[in-house]
């Protein structure tokens, strides 16, 4: 069969950690039948082919070097090259090397997005310490986004078919989690959910937010603690003056199974693991993380790079094709400033980083 040019913008797939599964899930996501958008990877083209040979996928890797090269063909997959990787590194292990490539395949996907070469950006697991050895100060991929796009009111949203989460805190130690709530920071991302949920369509236009407290049993009148009482409390009262329908602070043991049951849209959450358990119980396999807030539209796995499953070809690229089906909802869905808002899941059936 013959090849043409892509009648319209791809969403681009940054390939992850060379060394982890990203290349994997990478060729299985883009080989899959029930991939629907046009797509272009950013990443290395070696490392690509051997994921395929592992895999078993038979898609022909065709390097690119530019986003205006790439056609469409069946089995035939666009690579950005960016770059050349030392042939010495070692699937499945921790690598500077693999930690600076990394960056650099999400730092061309920001360039892209930001121009509007491509109208998504969808994104395989980087590894922390990767980066950290690089000599990279950025603990994960939203810290990337955000400075490089030059965002500042932003959050991240882990989301599946059951429930949708945002968090006040990301990646900091529980302590220094705890020391940087304030109640301007609450009301932030309570005004950024709703904006969210509202563009998404699915929610009316008072999706219901509740937002979870910081101490057991919202801490009993300042018993446990007064932060729920002298930080988030204000700020639900604020942000219900300004017309939002927010709610709370409620108990964290309870709030995430009434958000499922029905009750409320989105819950806020204070801090990582407070949010991301009761997410990734229901399932690492549907789960996606999308950046709010940012520039364009961003989504991603939910997991990391599984080093001890590089190299056997057995990862499972569910949540890859989930997070891709998701990019193509919400930049298909919106245009003008409501894509710039990189708005929150499509709020239908889905298809740390």
């Amino acid at each position: 069969m013959g090849s043409t040019p892509l009648a319209t913008p791809p969403i681009a797939i940054t390939m992850g950690d060379p060394n982890g599964i990203g290349p994997e899930i990478t060729v299985k996501a883009y080989a899959d039948p029930c991939r629907r958008p046009a797509a272009i990877v950013i990443g290395d083209p070696d490392s690509l082919a051997r994921a395929c040979r592992i895999t078993g996928t038979e898609v022909t890797v065709r390097p690119i070097d530019s986003v205006a090269e790439a056609i469409h063909s069946p089995g035939v997959m666009n690579v950005l090259a960016e770059g050349t990787l030392p042939a010495d590194m070692t699937l499945g292990t921790v690598d500077a090397r693999a930690g600076a490539a990394s960056f650099q395949y999400v730092r061309r996907g920001i360039e892209l997005a930001l121009r509007g070469e491509v109208r998504a950006l969808t994104t395989a697991p980087i590894n922390k310490e990767a980066l950290r050895l690089a000599g990279l100060p950025y603990p994960g991929h939203t810290e990337i986004l955000a400075e490089l796009s030059g965002t500042s009111d932003y959050a991240m949203m882990m989301a599946n078919d059951e429930l949708r989460v945002v968090l006040v805190t990301v990646h900091q130690s529980l302590r220094t989690a705890l020391d940087s709530l304030t109640t301007a920071r609450e009301l932030e991302i309570i005004r950024l959910t709703h904006r969210t949920l509202r563009a998404g369509g699915r929610t009316g236009t008072r999706p219901r937010i509740a937002v979870a407290a910081l101490n057991p049993h919202a801490g009993e009148n300042g018993l446990f603690g007064r932060e729920d009482l002298d930080i988030i409390e204000p700020a639900v009262r604020a942000a219900r003056r300004e017309g939002i329908d927010a709610s709370g602070p409620w108990p964290a043991d309870t709030v995430f199974m009434r958000a499922r049951a029905g009750d409320f849209d989105a819950v806020v959450a204070q801090y990582h693991d407070q949010g991301l358990i009761p997410v990734k119980y229901l399932g690492l396999e549907h789960g996606v993380n999308i950046t709010i807030g940012l520039p364009f539209v961003r989504t991603s796995v939910d997991h990391g790079t599984a080093f001890d499953l590089a190299g056997q070809g057995t990862a499972d690229h569910t949540s890859l094709l989930t997070a891709l089906h998701q990019a193509d909802d919400l930049a298909g869905a919106e245009s003008g400033t409501a894509a710039a808002a990189g708005t929150g899941p499509s709020m239908a059936a889905p298809t740390d980083t």
